[in-house]
């Protein structure tokens, strides 16, 4: 009899991948659980009954991915006691909620290598990511043509966020380009494989976010590696991704809209050059809270309070950047990077369980030959983004990390 595991576990992925703006939510004692919270525990809850049911021995085959996830996690629970100690006006209890928001999605990686067992039963999985990704490509464009309101209002001509937020459908977009790119390099063409090639890769240029290109082109390179199959149309692939991406940042999409008769109602949010500026100001500050305080660091989410002594030398770095664009009390910008950040919070330890939080399971997957394709692709795409987010808790990005490394210890169990 088949189990319904897979398919129960494809069905509440979608709503981990909803920005919490659109989730309905409810608030304890300053803690707020929304929608994807449910769906992340009901996941962790159906893990655990396939794993009475059918064994838990697929967690026993990948020790070194739990290793470095707890090793990260046990970083950040103690590195929020140290920013109490050493950050004045340090929020404790805030902090230590998004600690355990953190903690609470690594349940998806859990659960995955209990509920695929095989390769096949990760079907519905990659059905649900293409399906989603396909809904929210479609979302994201009726906004870039004026037709529906995205969080600020009507703002067409520019990158959206569809349901997600600019980076997280970046990462959702990159995941289900991902799908697309195996099907290439394997030589699995199925409609599936297609749809997923164009939504995906639509998706990404819709959002306009740079620090998915990176990872998009070395998933892509990675497919080939795989494969050794259709370079040129990998190639092709990525190419146009970042052809289409720098162009929404960087040319004037008016002549377009007045083209196709749409009014822009609102400027564009943000000027490319200045944006780009700002993540290299808030990168330096962050640079600069780390070598102050290599071994420490400054504690979990501490780098958002600890600008102050550094905004005089950012404002001689950057001179042309707004005020507005630099961190303050009425703009927590955070650093905006979150391998910059792993340093600045959690010192050279915690950085180096951040990047291991990544790289142990994709040497897992790496070698569990083909059947780790998937989760090394998806890993690739989640590394890149996280360059142009801080590390935020319960966002859909975290969503699609704690998979990834799910689905590489469920390739090892395959192996």
């Amino acid at each position: 009899m088949r189990r319904p595991y897979p398919l129960v576990f494809a069905l509440l992925v979608p709503l981990v991948f909803v920005h919490a703006t659109y989730q309905p939510s409810f608030t304890v004692r300053g803690a707020t659980a929304y929608v994807s919270d449910a769906a992340v525990l009901a996941i962790g809850v159906l893990g655990l009954l396939a794993g009475r049911e059918l064994g838990f021995a697929p967690l026993r085959r990948a020790r070194a991915v739990w290793i470095a996830s707890a090793a990260f996690l046990a970083i950040v629970f103690t590195w929020t006691l140290v920013g109490y100690v050493v950050t004045d006006g340090y929020p404790l209890a805030d902090n230590l909620l998004t600690a355990l928001k953190l903690a609470e999605y690594a349940l998806l990686a859990l659960a995955t290598p209990l509920v695929f067992r095989t390769e096949a039963s990760t079907r519905p999985l990659l059905l649900a990511v293409t399906l989603w990704s396909t809904i929210a490509t479609i979302v994201a464009a009726l906004q870039f043509l004026g037709v529906v309101d995205e969080f600020e209002g009507r703002r067409p001509g520019q990158r959206e966020p569809s349901f997600l937020g600019i980076h997280d459908l970046a990462a959702l977009s990159g995941a289900a380009l991902a799908i697309g790119l195996l099907g290439l390099a394997l030589r699995r063409p199925e409609r599936l494989h297609a749809l997923a090639l164009a939504a995906g890769g639509l998706g990404v240029v819709l959002s306009g976010a740079t620090a998915a290109l990176p990872g998009v082109v070395a998933a892509a390179f990675a497919a080939w590696l795989i494969g050794r199959r259709r370079a040129l149309a990998l190639a092709a692939v990525a190419v146009g991704v970042v052809v289409g991406v720098v162009a929404l940042r960087t040319l004037d999409t008016r002549p377009l809209l007045d083209a196709l008769g749409i009014e822009r109602s609102h400027a564009p949010a943000t000027d490319p050059e200045a944006s780009w500026q700002q993540r290299g100001a808030l990168a330096y500050i962050g640079g600069r809270i780390f070598l102050d305080h290599p071994l420490t660091g400054v504690g979990w989410q501490g780098a958002e309070r600890r600008y102050g002594p550094y905004l005089d030398d950012a404002r001689a770095r950057f001179p042309d950047l707004p005020e507005r664009a630099l961190p303050s009390p009425a703009h927590e910008w955070g650093v905006q990077n979150a391998y910059v950040q792993a340093a600045a919070d959690l010192g050279i330890v915690g950085l180096g369980a951040f990047l291991a939080l990544f790289l142990v399971p994709l040497r897992v997957a790496w070698r569990a030959g083909s059947a780790g394709a998937l989760p090394i692709l998806w890993l690739l795409v989640a590394m890149g983004v996280w360059i142009g987010i801080g590390l935020v808790a319960g966002i859909p990005l975290v969503g699609l990390t704690w998979l990834s490394i799910g689905l590489a210890a469920a390739a090892a169990a395959w192996r």
